[in-house]
């Protein structure tokens, strides 16, 4: 737990490191600084109207329905004994009416939390599996996920914007084309790795949300089948009904594009074909070395969510 706490930390180091080196040489006087002021006040502004507006613009896309207690009984007595344990208020419940079966959780702040699953979920998990992911999704309100990535996504935006004006724009107002091409160049280059490292910040708070799920009291079990499941179920959906997420898939707990072939590395784990990973088959993975293909690993660094093996493995090294 540690070790991930650390590499968060020196991430969000490493990203705020890159932006003010690239302030410093636009300031060191081979620009006017006036045009990067404009771009970064413009990234403020449209990640401060993202951060407002994202939870309207979400209920939107996924089609949320949100549930009264009586509507599902169980399911508000499971968020509800989650939440006094996890000692953050109750979120909202909501259904997502579309057939990906998922789960993911949204809001501006612990108080403004919601938690929705997917019509496509509830039949497909048991009681301890649903558990497992809805104590993830409340891992992801309690860690504050929503602020972090939305605060980290502003510093690839600002980049861009940077490099969009002065490649496009800067040569043709400033007799030092040169000076303006090569600041160009650099925040190009600056805005690719900020976001892989955005990328790697939100791999980093899945696996704070797994964590977060067992110290909740689930089973590391429960959630590797759970995750197993999901895959299962996205891997049997067509291209249209995966598209419905398409768009929001990083709010998930798996990406659902990524369900055949995750459902075909998991498979392998499951030894005795119940369509679910107990202890023993768990712990059969803790004791072994995975080792990913270079395609595997590419896919991972361009992704939102860690590689599925990787993520098992490590839910296999956690006791509730």
């Amino acid at each position: 737990m540690w070790s991930l706490q650390l590499r968060m930390w020196l991430l969000v180091t490493l990203l705020f490191g890159l932006i003010y080196s690239l302030v410093v040489i636009i300031g060191a006087g081979f620009l006017h600084t006036g045009s990067f002021s404009f771009y970064l006040i413009i990234a403020i502004v449209m990640m401060f109207i993202q951060y407002m507006l994202g939870p309207k613009m979400v209920e939107w896309s996924m089609r949320v329905k949100y549930l009264k207690r009586q509507d599902n009984p169980r399911l508000f007595q499971m968020l509800e004994a989650l939440s006094m344990r996890a000692n953050i208020p109750m979120p909202k419940i909501g259904v997502a009416q579309i057939d990906i079966p998922n789960a993911f959780a949204f809001g501006r702040s612990l108080k403004d939390g919601r938690v929705c699953v997917t019509s496509g979920i509830l039949n497909l998990l048991d009681e301890e599996e649903l558990k497992a992911v809805l104590g993830h999704e409340l891992s992801h309100l309690k860690n504050h996920d929503v602020l972090t990535i939305t605060l980290l996504s502003v510093i690839p935006m600002v980049m861009y914007n940077i490099a969009w004006q002065f490649l496009f724009y800067g040569r043709r107002r400033d007799s030092r084309g040169g000076n303006t091409v090569l600041i160009g160049l650099a925040a190009f280059i600056f805005y690719f790795i900020t976001n892989l490292l955005v990328l790697y910040a939100s791999r980093i708070r899945e696996y704070f949300a797994d964590r977060g799920s067992v110290l909740l009291g689930n089973q590391p079990k429960a959630l590797a089948s759970s995750l197993y499941k999901l895959a299962y179920g996205s891997a049997r959906l067509n291209k249209e009904s995966l598209r419905q997420g398409e768009g929001l898939k990083a709010f998930f707990i798996n990406d659902p594009s990524r369900g055949r072939k995750e459902v075909l590395e998991l498979s392998q784990l499951d030894l005795d074909k119940s369509g679910t990973i107990d202890a023993s088959e768990l712990d059969m993975l803790r004791k072994s070395n995975i080792r990913l293909s270079l395609g595997d690993r590419m896919m991972e660094l361009l992704s939102t969510h860690p590689n599925m093996l990787k993520r098992i493995k490590r839910l296999s090294q956690y006791r509730p």
